[in-house]
């Protein structure tokens, strides 16, 4: 019996053979950062990127209150308006080319000119025209008529610049715009057809500028 008692005493486990307790882990509970949870409204800031400046005028802020729900009838409502306004010239909606008052003055210039340069976009087609036309002599005759026009409109165009650029210079000479781009601005001008030019033509042929 002592035997028996003494392997039983032998075999029962003790505090040290025994091992810690587990404690389960909670999939569901998130294990803790090191720092506190940012708020909702400065996680959506953050993600946002930097507040834009406050409006400036009270269109500006109805754009922004509106933001990208606007309806397709409105933005093309909005797209026609500048369009309208960038044809009547009104400086705010041009393109930096022809913003100010010395490029409205060129423009003055030019559009109260009968230029030979407007006919540069007709005898283009007339030339396309006669390349299609299967005939020897009238691409011939063609050719020489697109040669005696292309060298009158060049002659033209160093002609109309100078006197646009003697004529700015006269009228705003703190003016700092070189006498070349001048010439060029009113080349370009003075070659498109009147109807396409923009902004519109705000002065009629003959008219003193």
């Amino acid at each position: 019996m002592r035997f028996l008692r003494r392997n039983a005493d032998e075999a029962a486990p003790t505090a040290e053979d025994t091992p810690a307790e587990v404690t389960p882990v909670d999939p569901a509970r998130t294990p803790a950062k090191g720092k506190p949870t940012p708020k909702r409204r400065e996680a959506e800031s953050k993600r946002r990127g930097p507040v834009p400046p406050p409006p400036r005028t009270q269109r500006e802020a109805l754009k922004r209150m509106r933001g990208n729900k606007q309806s397709k009838e409105e933005r093309r409502a909005a797209s026609v308006e500048r369009r309208q306004r960038m044809m009547a010239g009104e400086d705010k909606y041009l393109l930096p080319r022809d913003r100010g008052p010395v490029k409205a003055y060129i423009r003055d210039i030019v559009d109260s000119r009968r230029n030979l340069m407007g006919l540069f976009m007709p005898l283009a087609i007339l030339v396309f025209v006669a390349l299609l036309v299967p005939q020897p002599q009238v691409q011939q005759y063609a050719t020489l008529l697109t040669t005696f026009m292309l060298l009158a409109m060049v002659v033209e165009g160093v002609v109309l610049g100078r006197m646009v650029a003697k004529r700015v210079r006269a009228k705003f000479p703190d003016n700092t715009t070189r006498g070349l781009s001048i010439g060029w601005y009113s080349f370009i001008r003075a070659s498109q057809l009147r109807r396409l030019r923009v902004p519109k033509p705000r002065v009629t042929y003959g008219a003193k500028v």
